[in-house]
């Protein structure tokens, strides 16, 4: 199960040449009785996605065959271990499933190529943001949206001092015993005792335990541009600041103990802290196009920003959520097609201009349709 999805990972995804790809989208439950519908929602959307094959031409059996590997995710573990949305990709070569931080509305797209729109908010410049909540006890990571918070499960990082330095320096005799540091919230620690003990010592100790946390991050969030946000008493966040190597890590945290928060509750204090940030990075770039709009460094027209998108000519680009312009885009001569209705071979193009957007290094803002600047049905600021 995978709790967190890149752009590379789209990226992989959106490579597959295999032909028929079905994505399927569904709001999922963490608790409570609500989990006894997530089942009966998934059967309904599979019920869907096999008709739809069919539909395309395939024979039933092939169809079931093809959906096989889904299928077998129904089971009552399965439905214990959500978070707030599950998204599905399933070809003849690729199968994945993410359970991620954002409530999907149920859908299902059988086209040739993987449906994304539904995934930009966690990828967009206004999505998703990270909370590291640190004690000298505890290393926990949470992934979270405007909406949502969900722990993400942590292999190679250290849970503890304790843990980290046990097997470092034999020869000084490091001896643990638990004890109660200084700083807001009463920070129960594990303390150093030995050769050289002292609050220099500490702090190098602690340093020294930040730094292996860091490293056990950097491939979990290896080309990731999502704010972090940390969570730890006020002595820890500076020393913690000096070992990161993480680019996006926010200068301001969330100066608790984050051993007595509960998620939901780092989750809140963490949102004012990178709303602000969200928010002016948006107004920013709105304010961009509109001081661009009329120079012919931006396009409003999905003839143009598509293949603008695929050429690597988008900065940003705002995209409407829940709207989609079906059609077909020709990379050899830049001719887009444009369908009132969904034909055999479309695809949502603003799904792929946001797509090829975010692989060239672009920023996309998914916003409700009456945020896109200048009332357009899409908006971007182009590089050149």
């Amino acid at each position: 199960m995978n709790s967190l999805i890149s752009v590379d990972e789209l990226l992989t995804l959106a490579s597959d040449k295999s032909g028929t790809c079905v994505s399927i989208y569904m709001p999922t439950h963490k608790l409570g009785t609500q989990t006894q519908q997530d089942p009966i929602r998934f059967k309904n959307l599979m019920r869907q996605a096999e008709e739809k094959l069919i539909a395309t031409g395939m024979r039933a059996q092939d169809a079931r065959d093809l959906l096989a590997r889904a299928q077998q995710l129904d089971d009552f573990q399965f439905w214990q271990h959500q978070s707030d949305g599950l998204a599905i990709f399933i070809s003849a070569d690729m199968f994945g499933y993410y359970c991620l931080p954002l409530n999907f509305d149920e859908l299902v797209v059988v086209t040739d190529r993987f449906h994304f729109k539904p995934l930009l908010p966690l990828l967009s410049g206004d999505g998703q943001f990270y909370i590291l909540a640190l004690s000298q006890n505890q290393v926990r990571l949470f992934q979270g949206t405007r909406y949502s918070v969900s722990e993400i499960e942590l292999e190679d990082v250290p849970t503890s001092i304790a843990e980290a330095l046990r097997y470092d320096d034999p020869e000084k005799s490091l001896q643990f015993h638990t004890g109660t540091s200084g700083g807001r919230g009463g920070d129960r620690a594990a303390m150093f005792h030995g050769q050289g003990a002292g609050n220099d010592d500490q702090k190098e100790n602690i340093l020294r335990y930040f730094r292996k946390v860091d490293s056990g991050l950097q491939e979990l969030l290896k080309d990731r541009r999502s704010p972090l946000v940390l969570a730890g008493v006020d002595y820890l966040l500076p020393i913690y600041q000096q070992a990161n190597t993480y680019p996006y890590l926010l200068d301001e945290g969330v100066t608790r103990n984050p051993d007595q928060l509960k998620a939901e509750e780092l989750h809140a204090q963490a949102w004012e802290i990178v709303q602000p940030h969200f928010e002016r990075s948006q107004q920013e770039t709105a304010a961009r196009y509109q001081e661009l709009a009329g120079t012919g460094k931006t396009a409003t027209n999905i003839r143009e920003v598509v293949p603008s998108a695929y050429y690597q000519r988008v900065e940003s680009l705002f995209v409407p959520v829940g709207l989609q312009k079906w059609g077909r885009f020709h990379p050899d001569t830049s001719e887009v097609e444009l369908h009132e209705e969904h034909q055999p071979g479309d695809e949502d193009l603003m799904d792929l201009a946001a797509l090829h957007t975010l692989f060239n290094g672009g920023t996309v803002y998914a916003v409700e349709p009456e945020q896109v600047p200048g009332n357009n049905s899409l908006a971007a600021v182009l590089r050149y």
